[in-house]
């Protein structure tokens, strides 16, 4: 393991197919995490925090880094871009197709780095909100431990990568449900005929607004005709409609974090897999959805709301143990 002599930043580019985003590695404050600065649109799960929390303080090690973004400004993406000319530190092609590639920004520019983030006024959490959580906890740990606490140690700080918004990629989060609640397949179709406009034959991936539904082995596609109040952005997302206008109302799936009737299907998997699980009896009925955008999600962060459960499929995703930072 080669630990730094000074600190330093990094560039980590993601490549997947066609696809390729390049963020900051850094470290964040944990102040700006604790005051929102850094802002979030999940909940975590104490139990998960407490096993990322116990891992860091037995480490003194943040290993893996917080997914996070921003709104994207030229002139961080022009430096950037020209820093990637030179030879990367690390770059490979791992056994899911993914290349990841890293390279050390020369110190001399450490500085233009720092001043081009000045410019950036909040950072969003992507994907990794139980590793900021931990890293939360982890600081008033150490700190509490440490007489001589000043603010500065590098338990105040956690490893992330920043990437501008503009350059996320976000897969649907399709759903899949077990059973009709105690629906016929005739009743249920005509609960759904009252409350969307149905059309057989349809596109597997549907338009935003609008649902894909494979059922009986065809796709159907739903456009609810219910009213939607805009004064809240989570009413807007396709999940949310989802939920409100058919999972509640027709088959009573009120919670769909503790309802065991209902699983998440990351859209890298493909529609096919919502047939497979369909056809195979895993499932009776599954919903394909239009991808949350990044819009969505800083709207909603920005409002101070949660996300409803298993709403972003991130892809590609960070590798662990590349880059750790020593806490």
């Amino acid at each position: 393991m080669l630990i730094e002599e000074e600190p330093s930043f990094y560039i980590y580019r993601l490549r997947m197919g066609n696809h390729e985003q390049t963020g900051l590695v850094a470290c964040c404050s944990v102040d700006e995490y604790d005051s929102d600065i850094i802002r979030k649109h999940e909940r975590t799960r104490r139990d998960k925090e407490d096993d990322r929390t116990r891992h860091m303080i037995t480490l003194k090690s943040q290993t893996g880094p917080v997914f996070m973004t921003y709104r994207g400004k030229k002139g961080i993406d022009h430096l950037i871009a020209e820093i990637k000319q030179s030879e990367a530190l690390y770059d490979f092609t791992a056994t899911d197709g993914i290349t990841h590639s890293i390279w050390r920004i020369p110190k001399e520019q450490n500085g233009l780095i720092s001043e081009g983030f000045e410019a950036v006024p909040l950072f969003y959490i992507a994907d990794g909100h139980h590793r900021a959580a931990s890293a939360s906890r982890a600081r008033a740990t150490l700190a509490s431990e440490n007489s001589e606490h000043s603010g500065t140690e590098e338990y105040n700080f956690f490893q992330c990568v920043l990437f501008p918004a503009d350059q996320l990629q976000i897969l649907a989060y399709n759903r899949v449900v077990k059973e009709l609640n105690e629906h016929s397949a005739e009743s249920f179709m005509k609960a759904i005929k009252e409350r969307f406009d149905i059309s057989e034959s349809a596109n597997p991936t549907p338009e935003k607004g609008a649902f894909s539904m494979y059922f009986g082995e065809k796709w159907y596609g739903l456009k609810s005709r219910g009213k939607v109040d805009a004064s809240n952005p989570i009413n807007l997302l396709d999940v949310s409609i989802l939920q409100d206008q058919l999972l509640a109302p027709i088959l009573r799936i009120v919670d769909q974090r503790t309802d065991k009737r209902i699983d998440f299907v990351g859209g890298i998997r493909g529609t096919a897999e919502l047939e497979k699980l369909v056809n195979t009896g895993k499932a009776v009925v599954a919903f394909s959805l239009f991808a949350t955008t990044v819009d969505d999600l800083m709207a909603i962060a920005d409002a101070g709301e949660i996300m409803p459960p298993k709403s972003t499929w991130f892809e590609p995703k960070l590798r662990d143990g590349l880059l750790s930072h020593m806490i």
